[in-house]
């Protein structure tokens, strides 16, 4: 009897999982005062889009939290992991619709950090306007490049997208708080978006294409320091003759 071939490339599908799940899988996710009229208005859609994947979804207005579980209709054992992505989005105050796209098996979504190496609060403030930009159009600009959802809130910055487009979003975010500005990285990602389309340029070095920006460092004007006398104490008087007969015994 010849073995059955498994197709790696084709989604799981409802049916392909002959049994219920042993155990019940849960995850609770806090949210904050001011996203609780929001998330009360769009929990019924929540409750019908995750009902599709046999996912039970609570929102809990009193204790802020909202929890989703397994059923024993969950038919797609991963579709709790992407459940628990989907609330920590809606938690970060990303739209309902945006928030849904982790539901896809080939969006993932990051949460980025930022601001924990700059102390200085007005100094984050201002590299994190940079990062969106005058109007929004940095960000606008680096989602267009990346093909990705960006959502700058707080201290986080919340990415829903491919795995390659996340992983530039990250490494802008983390320059940008280490005061390099993001246009540089939008240059670089014009100038690869262009070569891609172009198959000569499929197997040669693009190092020589793409721009190279030098830090600029600071000049100090070098000024010989002049240091005043440090003789704090007055200079001890000349000896006199009453001094030296003292000293003899003479006196």
């Amino acid at each position: 009897m010849a073995e059955e071939e498994i197709d790696w490339n084709r989604k799981f599908q409802k049916g392909d999982m002959k049994s219920s799940l042993l155990e019940e899988s849960s995850f609770v996710v806090l949210f904050p005062h001011y996203r609780e009229r929001y998330l009360t208005e769009i929990w019924p859609k929540v409750e019908e889009k995750l009902g599709t994947l046999g996912i039970d979804a609570t929102l809990n207005t009193t204790d802020g939290i909202m929890t989703v579980r397994t059923t024993d209709q969950t038919w797609d054992p991963v579709a709790i992991l992407r459940c628990r992505d989907l609330i920590k989005l809606l938690a970060r105050s990303v739209p309902f619709e945006q928030a849904c796209r982790v539901l896809e098996d080939d969006v993932e979504s990051m949460v980025i950090v930022i601001g924990r190496d700059v102390r200085n609060a007005e100094k984050f403030t201002k590299r994190r306007q940079r990062l969106i930009g005058p109007n929004g159009q940095t960000l606008k600009a680096l989602e267009l490049l990346t093909q990705c959802y960006i959502l700058v809130q707080g201290h986080t910055v919340a990415a829903i997208g491919k795995p390659d487009g996340l992983a530039t979003v990250q490494k802008v975010a983390e320059d940008c708080m280490k005061n390099i500005h993001p246009v540089y990285h939008i240059k670089t990602l014009m100038v690869k978006r262009e070569l891609m389309k172009n198959p000569e340029m499929a197997d040669k070095d693009w190092d020589r294409f793409l721009p190279h920006f030098q830090k600029l460092s600071k000049k100090k004007n070098k000024t010989k320091r002049v240091f005043r006398n440090r003789d704090i104490l007055p200079q001890q008087p000349p000896e006199t003759e009453i001094d030296r007969q003292i000293e003899s015994g003479e006196y």
